[in-house]
């Protein structure tokens, strides 16, 4: 099929799956288990690791940082873990690697902002998400929202009920500028049944999907848009990084 070509060149899309730079590139040899949790939680994916005696199996090296891709095992499962970087770019390329080297099921998690009167350290699953960043439309073609596979949805959500922990399904916004969400987008998103902001997930998805992945996120309520006169960064979700990282491992065994 032909490059989709649009007025707007962030919009143009090539369904074609092979690039001149594969995200397998030098890493002949390196496997990796078919599950992984990809964590937007900071230094503390290293500090999990070692506290289990996790492998290294390989890593990822940008100009920035080099992420290790780490092996657990839990519950008798493989699974892989890997520290996911701040920003849709950075977050898919380090995605669109892992896929390359065998994950076939990725369980994110992070932290969100919320545009409703949502309490801080809350959990959200979201079942789509509105797609104002750029990275999404090089894996799909343009749409304004992008849906969550619902079979990688809903085994998250029975795996949350199974342990009986509260959770609520919901609709995020994935934008690139986090000093850019204006009181009017904010109105405009809840308009448009938006729950929570983000930075990554409609990226990850159009990725996952992409290449035939299976991806689900839930997400820890951080800082509160609710009121467009007085933004309230609360505790950014800090004290829930930890707690929703091992949770993940543990979640992922039932996906």
């Amino acid at each position: 099929m032909p490059v989709l070509q649009n007025k707007f060149p962030v919009l143009e899309f090539d369904p074609d799956s092979s690039a001149l730079v594969m995200p397998n590139i030098l890493r002949e040899g390196v496997s990796l288990p078919d599950k992984a949790v990809f964590a937007f939680v900071g230094d503390h994916v290293d500090s999990f690791a070692e506290s289990v005696n996790a492998d290294v199996a390989t890593s990822i090296d940008s100009i920035t940082k080099q992420f290790l891709v780490y092996v657990c095992r839990h519950k008798g499962q493989d699974i892989c873990l890997v520290q996911a970087p701040m920003g849709a770019p950075a977050a898919v390329q380090n995605l669109d690697v892992i896929l390359s080297l065998g994950v076939k099921t990725v369980l994110a998690t992070g932290s969100c902002g919320v545009l409703h009167d949502i309490p801080e350290n809350q959990f959200i699953v979201p079942f789509r998400a509105l797609r104002a960043e750029g990275t999404s439309y090089q894996y799909a073609p343009p749409s304004r929202f992008i849906d969550l596979d619902s079979e990688s949805v809903t085994a998250l959500c029975n795996a949350l009920d199974k342990r009986n922990i509260p959770y609520l399904r919901g609709t995020t916004w994935s934008t690139d500028c986090f000093f850019r969400e204006t009181a009017s987008i904010v109105q405009l998103r809840r308009e448009e049944g938006c729950d929570a902001v983000d930075m990554e997930c409609s990226a990850l998805v159009a990725c996952a999907q992409f290449r035939g992945a299976r991806f689900a996120q839930l997400f820890f309520t951080a800082d509160s848009l609710a009121n467009v006169n007085d933004y309230d960064c609360r505790g950014f979700g800090v004290s829930s990084r930890e707690k929703a990282l091992e949770l993940c491992v543990d979640l992922i065994t039932d996906m």
